[in-house]
């Protein structure tokens, strides 16, 4: 037994400098600023001034780390923009989600489909991601009025100049006023 140690406090100190969350909003931006390659342990404890244990402290590894990270990234760009969405009244749900998509920077879904490229697994992940999105595009178009057999190619459509976007290099070009998007939405509905 080693005297002298108290457990307790050196829990209680470890606890309070970084939490699972600080560390995974920092691999969020690592990853949206530098992509997968920088999700390495010993840059990022420096970068945050805390030493390698406090990362070995929330994660197992980095493989649990970086799958913590996707899981994160799939609950806020995904999960709670639905969230989001279906708390907004029926007819406007269609544009506030193209609002919000097409306003939003794309960093971090652009550097997690560069990471899917890859790495298999993340591709699996991104694909389900991408399944489901697209499904949710299509029941607010069925809402909106649009034919069953009509919403899912719409949505796909839609989906891919959401994902477009992320690559266009022209700052005229890659962005569009709130107001053009209004009137984008009603090309899709009905």
């Amino acid at each position: 037994m080693l005297s002298g140690v108290n457990t307790l406090v050196y829990v209680e100190v470890m606890s309070d400098r970084l939490t699972k969350s600080d560390w995974i909003d920092h691999g969020l931006r690592t990853l949206a600023n530098e992509g997968a390659n920088a999700l390495k342990v010993g840059p990022m404890a420096t970068t945050l001034k805390v030493s390698r244990g406090s990362f070995y402290w929330h994660f197992r590894d980095i493989a649990d780390f970086r799958s913590q990270i996707l899981r994160s990234w799939q609950e806020r760009m995904t999960d709670q923009v639905i969230q989001e969405v279906a708390g907004k009244a029926e007819p406007d749900r269609l544009r506030h989600l193209l609002k919000r998509a097409l306003v939003e920077k794309p960093r971090l879904d652009r550097a997690v489909r560069s990471w899917a490229a890859e790495d298999e697994d993340v591709a699996t992940i991104v694909a389900s991601v991408d399944a489901r999105r697209v499904a949710y595009i299509a029941k607010l178009l069925v809402a909106a009025g649009v034919e069953s057999r009509r919403a899912l190619p719409r949505a796909a459509f839609m989906y891919w100049a959401y994902l477009g976007r992320a690559f266009v290099m022209e700052p005229r070009h890659a962005s569009i006023p709130a107001s053009a998007l209004d009137d984008i939405s009603g090309l899709f509905e009905k």
